[in-house]
């Protein structure tokens, strides 16, 4: 399931009024939507496998004690956080709760502050759960379709793009800079097309000249010498499906004077044929380029563009969307493991700062061939990024405050240094993140 990014939601489950309106409020003000209630009976309808956030539950309870209800998640989900709240010196019940399966554990009485630090670890653990569990399940339903990765604004905004333009009968323009996922794109398009015909896709920056016309509207025997017979071109072949032409910035002029009459008539003419021939393929179109601006320099037909950028997705490089880095590199560390059957490193909350902080400039293809090497033990061998077994250890506190920080500064990056902005993507209140801005030392506008 899609989950917008930043969502925070949790279930909090205590039955003294004060304590329990306390709590919720400490975890409003950390940009948590908290449904309160007074017993377990109350909240077990909603501790459902879709549940997106966290459960917070004390442990003595009217009814249900809290490991009851422990037991009741983790047969449903054992993946949904469960925050167990134990009386003060109640050390056996915080055992108890955590061999049970519990995610973690506060004593009462307990700061607010080191509650809320749990309660995101959580919130961010579950998200990463339910977004491999959407990927996989995608996977499941269609096995070649490549998954789009991420929750950032910026990835956000391109899957709503494709549930609008998918099932709609139009061309689209997908613009980005190498590396990007302007295929991963336009087969997403495809499948939410509903078209039953094939997804066709052609490099036109691989195609020699000599051989462009033949392989895009095809060829009638005798059409030149060594045409022996007929030959369906791409168009034609992407009948009742997709046509996708990558770096279509490469298209040389002469052919795309011919290919904007077929988008325009739906109709082509064969190399050396007369036959008109009717055609349905939607054509999806990529380019690294600013057509545009080749168009004003006379490299590329302006008509042509008109023509396929009726409507256009602009994909984000990944130095601009780098809170998805995480769970890129921890998709394609999984998909590395199984191809390589290799266990995947582990890697500190340091390293990834250090990663997120990265240019990037082959984009998630360049992060996808980082996750190989690292898998391989390469990045290890190389120095480029330090096992985790070669850094000294470092208490837990430090480490959750250097992935906090890394994860603002990322967020900083995406919205340009506008705290307002940031703040929105990360749910956290304006002033807590001004806070945590002076905390950590971090640049903002």
């Amino acid at each position: 399931m899609d989950r917008p990014s930043g969502a925070q939601s949790a279930i909090l489950i205590e039955d003294e009024q004060a304590v329990r309106h306390a709590t919720a409020q400490a975890l409003e003000l950390e940009g948590f939507t908290v449904t309160a209630c007074a017993s377990a009976e109350q909240a077990l309808p909603l501790l459902t496998r879709d549940f997106a956030g966290v459960l917070v539950t004390d442990v003595r309870l009217p009814g249900w004690s809290g490991l009851q209800v422990l037991a009741h998640v983790v047969a449903i989900d054992p993946d949904l956080p469960v925050i167990v709240v134990t009386g003060h010196g109640d050390v056996g019940m915080a055992v108890e709760a955590m061999r049970a399966g519990a995610y973690d554990f506060v004593e009462k009485p307990f700061s607010s502050d080191g509650l809320l630090e749990i309660a995101l670890r959580a919130q961010e653990k579950r998200s990463l759960v339910l977004e491999n569990r959407r990927l996989r399940e995608a996977w499941a339903h269609d096995p070649e379709l490549p998954p789009l990765v991420g929750q950032s604004p910026a990835i956000e905004r391109v899957r709503t793009l494709i549930r609008s333009l998918g099932p709609a009968d139009v061309d689209v323009l997908i613009n980005g800079q190498t590396g990007t996922g302007k295929e991963v794109v336009a087969r997403q398009l495809h499948a939410a097309s509903g078209r039953k015909g094939p997804f066709v896709a052609l490099n036109c920056g691989a195609l020699p000249e000599t051989v462009f016309e033949s392989e895009i509207f095809g060829h009638e025997a005798g059409a030149f010498t060594g045409a022996q017979k007929r030959r369906i071109g791409k168009l034609e072949y992407a009948d009742g499906g997709t046509l996708f032409l990558d770096e279509i910035e490469s298209m040389p002029l002469a052919l795309q004077v011919k290919l904007l009459r077929v988008l325009q008539e739906r109709r082509l003419e064969r190399l050396g044929g007369n036959e008109s021939v009717a055609i349905d393929c939607r054509v999806i179109a990529a380019s690294k380029a600013d057509l545009l601006k080749l168009a004003g320099e006379g490299q590329f037909r302006e008509d042509l563009y008109y023509r396929i950028g009726v409507v256009s997705i602009d994909l984000p490089a990944l130095n601009q969307r780098s809170s998805d880095i995480p769970l890129l590199l921890a998709h394609f560390c999984q998909a590395a493991a199984v191809r390589y059957r290799r266990e995947s490193p582990p890697w500190t909350a340091a390293q990834m700062q250090q990663w997120q902080q990265r240019d990037w400039p082959g984009n998630v293809r360049e992060l996808r061939n980082f996750a190989d090497r690292w898998v391989l033990g390469v990045e290890q061998i190389a120095g480029l990024g330090t096992p985790a077994g070669d850094l000294p250890a470092s208490p837990l506190p430090e480490q959750v405050e250097q992935f906090e920080a890394g994860l603002i500064a990322a967020a900083l990056k995406d919205s340009e240094g506008s705290v307002a902005v940031a703040a929105e993507r990360l749910g956290i209140p304006r002033k807590t993140l001004y806070d945590k801005i002076r905390k950590y030392q971090l640049a903002a506008a």
